[in-house]
């Protein structure tokens, strides 16, 4: 079979051929001049992402396949031949991030300008974490504090490419629903500025008020003949409690007695020399003389009478009344109860003998134990708060005495307030606390105090986000008991629950949210 090709057909054929290796050259030098990267129609910018939820992980909820495993127990990335593992580790003691960097599977010596991070917690602080080498890997230098609940983006440079990852870590998280929030009655506020009162705290007791306490002393010696008065029996004032036999008390109704006939005779002598001398059958100077023995028998009588009433006796005393000249009352000096008592029936008793102590506790002393760093806030008119340590019982009161000298061996100073009692709630021996305003501050960010909880010792708020709560430790400054300064672990705007918090605390204990890594 014969086929006739004309020339123009021949250099059409040869045009086609130089202009299709002429393409393959040009595609080839295109392909040789390109990035590793762009070969796969990729950027230099590479992100991948990961969501870690190690509370969810405990309960089964996550719905997301687990992120590949490092060889050191890590989470790896992968983005063509490189790949970077990243933990959390403890091994120090302390939080910290470690990063490891393969190529081709082969482990990269670290260099601390090769990786960068940018950590952002759940209430939006960031943080710039550094690395340094440390053998194999790069460490961060900064300690990576609780909670661990973040998103940290992670930026590594390998073969002049910027490859970028994202892992979101949720360790610890309180997985609530808002129908599980609303039914358990959790509520939440957010945190910001207050107006905090200062308060100092410090330590008393409830004393006597010694301004309305007695000692009661028989005044004289003797036997007891009868006791009246009880042990904590309210008594008032002039109601005898209790009867000696004193021979000295009737030594000195004898002596009124002997005073009191005396000045009668006296009178009789000097109303019948005056009648003489009036009558001009006597010498005036008889007259006179009468007179003088007469005043000086009523002084005689008004001197025993004041003996008597200095020892509480009745100053009048007839022999023919029937009373007994050595019967001695003792009688309550005023209004009160008997809080002490140390006499019986037959005993004899000294004249100084301490025999009843009555105190009127319609009235207490709040004595408060202050310290040398407290000096310059107690001070007299000063108003305090007293609460009862034993039961739940306040009163407010005015300091009305601070003490100048200090306490040798203790080295404190005692203020006082005096307290109304008329519910007799106040019972001397019973120990208080006592708060006072210090001074008034406003701070950047505060809590409620009723939203603090404790968690390995540390004091703990639980902060919302999305899908629940997660314990956030912090350092508390200032407290009036219902606001309290957050100085570290918490910025202003932060949503926080309030009532129910101790409900997360016992889910969170449920759900073995301490991690241990």
């Amino acid at each position: 079979m014969n086929i006739n090709i004309s020339k123009k057909q021949i250099i059409a054929i040869a045009a086609i051929i130089l202009f299709g290796v002429l393409l393959g050259v040009f595609i080839l030098s295109i392909d040789k001049s390109m990035p590793e990267g762009e070969e796969h129609g990729e950027e230099n910018h590479v992100e991948a992402k990961v969501h870690t939820n190690q509370s969810d992980d405990d309960h089964g909820h996550s719905d997301e396949a687990k992120q590949a495993q490092g060889p050191h127990g890590g989470d790896l990335f992968i983005n063509g031949d490189f790949e970077l593992e990243i933990l959390l580790s403890e091994e120090e003691g302390e939080p910290r991030f470690r990063i490891y960097q393969f190529n081709q599977h082969k482990l990269l010596l670290p260099a601390a300008d090769q990786v960068s991070l940018l950590l952002t917690r759940p209430n939006g602080q960031q943080q710039h974490i550094d690395f340094a080498p440390e053998k194999d890997f790069l460490q961060s230098i900064q300690t990576i504090e609780e909670p661990h609940v973040f998103e940290a983006n992670v930026t590594a440079r390998h073969d002049n490419q910027a490859l970028q990852f994202s892992w979101v870590k949720e360790e610890g998280k309180i997985a609530l629903t808002d129908h599980q929030i609303e039914e358990t009655g959790i509520t939440t506020q957010t945190a910001g500025a207050a107006h905090i009162k200062s308060v100092v705290t410090l330590p008393g007791e409830i004393r006597f008020n010694e301004d309305m306490t007695s000692h009661v002393v028989p005044r004289l010696a003797g036997v007891v003949e009868s006791v009246s008065a009880n042990l904590g029996q309210q008594v008032k004032k002039g109601q005898v409690l209790a009867v000696i036999a004193s021979t000295a008390l009737s030594e000195q109704r004898s002596e009124l007695l002997s005073a009191q006939k005396r000045l009668e005779l006296a009178r009789t002598t000097f109303a019948r020399e005056k009648h003489l001398w009036e009558a001009k059958i006597s010498a005036e100077q008889d007259y006179l003389q009468a007179r003088q023995a007469m005043r000086e028998a009523e002084i005689a009588v008004h001197n025993a009478q004041h003996k008597l009433m200095a020892l509480g006796a009745s100053p009048t005393v007839s022999v023919n009344s029937g009373t007994l000249l050595n019967r001695y009352e003792i009688r309550a000096p005023f209004d009160g109860m008997v809080v002490e008592k140390h006499i019986a029936l037959g005993e004899a008793v000294k004249e100084d003998a301490s025999i009843f102590t009555i105190s009127d506790l319609s009235s207490v002393w709040a004595e408060i134990i202050v310290s040398a760093k407290d000096l310059n806030v107690v001070r007299v008119g000063k108003k305090v708060t007293i609460k009862a340590t034993a039961f739940d019982s306040t009163a407010s009161g005015i300091v009305s005495y601070v003490g100048a000298l200090m306490g040798e061996q203790t080295r404190t100073a005692k203020a006082r307030v005096t307290l109304a009692n008329p519910q007799m709630a106040w019972r001397p021996g019973l120990f208080i606390t006592v708060e006072l305003v210090a001074k008034e501050t406003e701070v950047p960010v505060a809590v409620s105090s009723d939203a603090i909880q404790t968690i390995n010792d540390k004091p703990t708020i639980f902060i919302r986000v999305p899908g629940g709560f997660i314990a956030q430790p912090i350092t508390t400054g200032l407290s009036d008991g219902k606001v309290t300064e957050i100085v570290a672990g918490l910025m202003p705007g932060t949503e926080y629950a309030v009532n129910g918090s101790f409900v997360i605390k016992s889910e969170q204990g449920k759900a073995g949210a301490s991690h241990e890594h």
